[in-house]
């Protein structure tokens, strides 16, 4: 990956960043955590992978994104938004009862939104679904998908996976937020799901570990992916992630799951982000 690209990555993702920040601390809830973890894999996947249009986001021929972990749809409007597919300043409607922007992803309501989710599970078994679909009409689209790792206790995960590997959708990547954390603490302490990416295997996908907030991580990641496709296999990516990530007193944090920022915290979560962008631009 060249420099000059992963700066622009890199200062994407500190606006979807501010987004999030922002729209948690207007809402005076939300899931920021979560959000934060996923920015680099949002970041990547909306200016360098996934065929999608802001001004036709219901072309029939697009490639489609469930966000299994619904809940932190924080992440996936700050990145919508700064793509075009709606206003920037629409972040901070987030969860108010007349906005398009509730507290879970509402494909009824928000452009871009190819699937309402919340349900933990039900998310990664729609993508299954949309994944044979475009095998059955012969399209050539791509699946994506989002999972946390405290998502992975659901057994409907494991059934779709199943699904995934026996009717062989080599269209379909997976990807799990692995943070470590869920909203009641550690997964190695509330649910043990080590070794993660043995247990994908068994099931029958091919399988990539990668640091979720390194670009060119993320490049190879995805480079794995389409060269499985035609294979016979669906991709799991699995990103090592931290919680709360780009914001200090947030990071590894299980409280933060589900918590919005005080006045103070948000000065202070602002401030951290304006200062990692000045050192990008002046690294240039």
């Amino acid at each position: 990956m060249t420099p000059e690209k992963k700066k622009n990555l890199e200062l994407f993702a500190l606006k979807v960043r501010e987004g999030i920040i922002e729209s948690t601390h207007a809402a005076g809830s939300g899931h920021p955590g979560g959000s934060l973890s996923a920015t680099e894999y949002f970041a990547y996947l909306y200016n360098e992978e996934i065929r999608v249009d802001p001004k036709n986001p219901k072309d029939f021929n697009r490639d489609r994104f469930v966000l299994s972990k619904g809940h932190v749809a924080p992440v996936l409007y700050s990145t919508l938004a700064n793509k075009g597919f709606f206003p920037v300043e629409d972040l901070l409607t987030l969860r108010q009862i007349d906005s398009h922007l509730q507290g879970h992803p509402n494909m009824n309501l928000t452009p871009g939104v190819d699937m309402s989710t919340g349900s933990l599970g039900q998310g990664i078994s729609v993508a299954c679904g949309m994944s044979k679909g475009a095998k059955y009409l012969g399209l050539d689209v791509n699946v994506y998908s989002l999972l946390g790792d405290g998502e992975l206790d659901e057994g409907q995960v494991w059934e779709a996976i199943m699904f995934a590997a026996h009717y062989k959708l080599d269209n379909l990547c997976a990807a799990i937020d692995f943070n470590g954390l869920q909203i009641d603490g550690w997964n190695k302490d509330v649910m043990n799901i080590e070794p993660l990416d043995k247990k994908f295997e068994a099931f029958g996908c091919a399988v990539i570990t990668v640091n979720g907030h390194d670009f060119d991580e993320l490049e190879k990641a995805f480079a794995f992916f389409h060269d499985n496709r035609g294979k016979g296999k669906p991709t799991v990516i699995i990103l090592k992630t931290v919680k709360g990530k780009g914001v200090s007193f947030m990071e590894n944090v299980a409280g933060w799951h589900g918590k919005a920022p005080s006045d103070e915290q948000y000065k202070q979560a602002l401030q951290e982000l304006s200062d990692a962008r000045k050192k990008i631009e002046e690294a240039a």
